[in-house]
C-alpha cells in the first residue's frame, strides 16, 4: 500500500546551483513524514542531488516552464499538504509541523520570509570580502584574485511578514502593514504573495485549478495564488511562528536570473493575469477583484477609498444581564462604531430608546431606527445575546444588493455548555450595505404595521421566495474564520433545537456537528458567560 505523506515540497529546477543545499535544507529541518519533489526543468542539477528515499526527481531534457513543472510535481504527490518552494531557500526547523499546525481547508499559509544569504567573495590576499554578487574580475583593494566562500544562512534583519500588488497587479512589499490592527498576532491577512513558497492542503491546490499553465513558464505567480485563495471565498495569511529564507539575484552577470526570459514573455503573463483578475474571467471566483481591495483597503496605489462598517445592536433590555454585559464587552473590543436601538434607554454606543412594548414589529421598527441613525457603509446586525468573534467583522460583501449571513456560528446552551452546529441564516449573522437594509426595513415595517406580522413573511431578508416576502433581494452565506456564539437560554425569540430530529426538513441542518462549548475553535470557555463545566 503507498505511503501517504504529510506534506510533499515541490521544487523546479533550471539551472539552479543551490538545489542540492536547498533540499538538504528541506530533510534536515523537517519533523513529520515530508517528502520533496523535483522536476529538473532542461537542465540536470550541478552539484547534483543526493539519494534520498524521501526525493523524487524528474528530468525534461527541454524545458515546460515552471507552471507546468510545479503541476506536475502537485500530480505525484499524494501528500495532505503540498508546499512550493522556490530552488534556492532555507527553511525553518519544524517548517512542516508548524505550517500544518496552522492551515485550515481553504487557507494559503505563507511562511515568514528572510532575504538569504548565499555566499560572499573573498580576496585571497587581504581579505577583503564583497556580499554576494556576480563575479568580480579583483580585489578592488589589492588587486588580488577572489574566491566564493558560502554562508548560506538568512539575513535575520531582513524581515517579510506582508505582501500586496498595485493596480497593475505587479508584486510589491507592504511593510506598513504590520502597523494596522489586522497585522498584529501571529496569524494575520496578507493581501498577496512572492510566489518563492506557499503551502495548503493539496486537495485545495487542485479546486483552485492549480498554476494556470496560460501566464507561460513565469510571472505573476504570487498574485495568482493570492487572488485564487481569496476570491475563491478562501483565506490566505502568514504564519509568523515559522519562515523560509529566499536568495535574491538581482544584480544581472553571473548573478541574476539562471535562464533567458523574454521580455514578450512576462507581458503575456502580466496581461493573462489581468484578464483573469481584472476582467474576472477566472470561473471559480466568488468575489470581484474590487472585493479583494476593499478588504485590505487602504492599499497603495490604489484609488479606492476603504468603505466604512458600524454596528446596529438591538435588544428588549430584558436579558440576564451577565449574558449582556459579555455581548457588549466584546463588541466594544471591535472598535467599530455602535448604534445600539432598546427599549429603555442605556449608555452603549449611539442609543436610540423606543418606549415600545416587546414584539415583532417592535424588533423590525428597531432595527429600522438604528439603520437610520448609522452613518456606515457597511453595517453588522448584531443581537444582545450573541457573542461575536472580531473575525466576523472582516468581511465586506461583494455586492450591494445581496444580504450576506455569516454561517459559521455555535448555538450553546447556557445551562449545560451543550453545543451544536450546522449551515444557518440568521438575522444575527447578518452584513451588508446599510442602503439595502434600510430599503428592505422601511419596506417590512409598513407592511407589518398595515396586516401584521407571519412566519411565512420570515425573519431573515432574501432567503425564501414565498408570497409573503418582503422583497425579491437575494441572500449568500459566507462563514468567517472563527465562529459565532449563539447563546440559548430561556428568554430566546427562536426555539432551541439539539437534535437533527428535530428539523422537519432536513435541509435545514446541513454539516451538523454536536459537541461541548469547551471545543469550540478561537475561544477560551472562561468568556463565555453562564456556561456550567463538567
Amino acid at each position: 500500500m503507498e505511503e501517504v505523506k504529510d506534506v510533499s515540497v515541490l521544487i523546479t529546477a533550471r539551472n539552479e546551483e543551490f538545489l542540492a543545499r536547498t533540499v538538504e535544507g528541506v530533510l534536515a529541518n523537517r519533523r513529520e513524514n515530508t517528502e520533496v519533489i523535483i522536476v529538473c526543468d532542461g537542465s540536470l542539477p550541478n552539484p547534483p542531488v543526493s539519494d534520498h528515499p524521501d526525493v523524487i526527481i524528474i528530468y525534461h531534457p527541454v524545458s515546460i516552464g515552471q507552471r507546468a513543472a510545479i503541476n506536475q510535481c502537485a500530480k505525484l504527490s499524494r501528500a495532505t499538504y503540498v508546499m512550493k518552494l522556490d530552488a534556492h531557500c532555507i527553511v525553518d526547523e519544524g517548517f512542516d509541523v508548524k505550517l500544518m499546525a496552522d492551515c485550515k481547508p481553504d487557507w494559503t499559509v505563507i511562511p515568514a520570509q528572510y532575504n538569504l544569504h548565499a555566499f560572499d567573495w573573498v580576496c585571497t590576499k587581504c581579505k577583503d570580502r564583497l556580499c554576494q554578487c556576480p563575479t568580480p574580475e579583483k580585489c578592488a583593494k589589492c588587486g588580488g584574485s577572489m574566491v566564493r566562500e558560502i554562508i548560506w544562512k538568512p539575513r535575520f534583519n531582513r524581515r517579510t511578514e506582508f505582501w500586496r500588488f498595485d493596480q497593475d497587479l505587479h508584486f510589491q512589499y507592504w511593510s506598513d502593514f504590520k502597523k494596522r490592527p489586522e497585522g498584529q498576532g501571529d496569524i494575520c491577512d496578507t493581501m498577496s504573495n512572492l510566489g518563492a513558497c506557499f503551502f495548503m492542503e493539496r486537495k485545495r491546490f487542485w479546486d483552485i485549478d492549480g498554476l494556470d499553465e496560460e501566464h507561460g513558464s513565469w510571472g505573476q505567480m504570487g498574485t495568482e495564488i493570492s487572488c485564487k485563495s481569496w476570491l475563491s471565498g478562501g483565506r490566505q495569511v502568514v504564519n509568523k511562528k515559522t519562515w523560509f529564507s529566499h536568495l535574491f539575484r538581482t544584480q544581472g552577470g553571473d548573478f541574476g536570473f539562471p535562464y533567458p526570459i523574454s521580455g514578450k514573455q512576462v507581458d503575456h503573463a502580466r496581461k493573462h493575469s489581468k484578464n483573469l483578475w481584472k476582467n474576472g474571467t477566472w470561473k471559480k471566483a466568488k468575489y470581484p477583484l474590487s472585493w479583494l481591495v476593499a478588504k485590505f483597503a487602504p492599499v497603495p496605489g490604489w484609488d479606492t477609498q476603504p468603505q466604512s462598517k458600524g454596528i446596529i445592536y438591538y435588544t428588549d433590555n430584558q436579558l440576564n444581564l451577565n449574558i449582556a454585559h459579555a455581548v457588549q464587552k466584546r463588541l466594544k473590543q471591535v472598535k467599530l462604531p455602535i448604534v445600539s436601538a432598546s427599549l429603555k434607554p442605556m449608555q452603549f454606543g449611539t442609543n436610540v430608546h423606543l418606549s415600545l412594548k416587546r414584539g415583532y414589529l417592535t424588533m423590525f421598527k428597531q432595527m429600522l431606527s438604528a439603520l437610520e441613525a448609522s452613518t456606515a457603509e457597511i453595517v453588522f446586525f448584531t443581537e444582545h445575546d450573541v457573542l461575536y468573534h472580531p473575525s466576523h467583522f472582516e468581511f465586506v460583501p461583494p455586492k450591494k444588493d445581496v444580504f450576506y449571513y455569516n454561517e459559521n456560528v455555535w448555538k450553546v446552551d447556557t445551562t449545560s455548555g451543550k453545543a451544536v452546529q450546522y449551515d444557518c441564516k440568521q438575522v444575527s449573522g447578518l452584513c451588508c450595505y446599510r442602503e439595502l437594509a434600510l430599503q428592505h426595513y422601511r419596506k417590512r415595517v409598513a407592511l407589518v404595521e398595515k396586516q401584521g406580522f407571519t412566519q411565512r413573511m420570515g425573519f431573515e431578508p432574501g432567503t425564501h421566495t414565498r408570497p409573503e416576502r418582503v422583497d425579491d433581494f437575494k441572500a449568500e452565506g459566507w462563514k468567517s474564520p472563527y465562529p459565532n456564539i449563539d447563546l440559548r437560554h430561556t428568554g430566546n425569540l427562536t426555539p432551541s433545537r439539539w437534535s437533527k430530529e428535530q428539523f422537519r426538513d432536513q435541509r435545514n441542518c446541513q454539516n451538523w456537528h454536536e459537541g461541548h462549548v469547551s471545543s469550540i475553535p478561537g475561544w477560551n470557555v472562561q468568556e463565555i458567560p453562564l456556561v456550567t463545566l463538567p
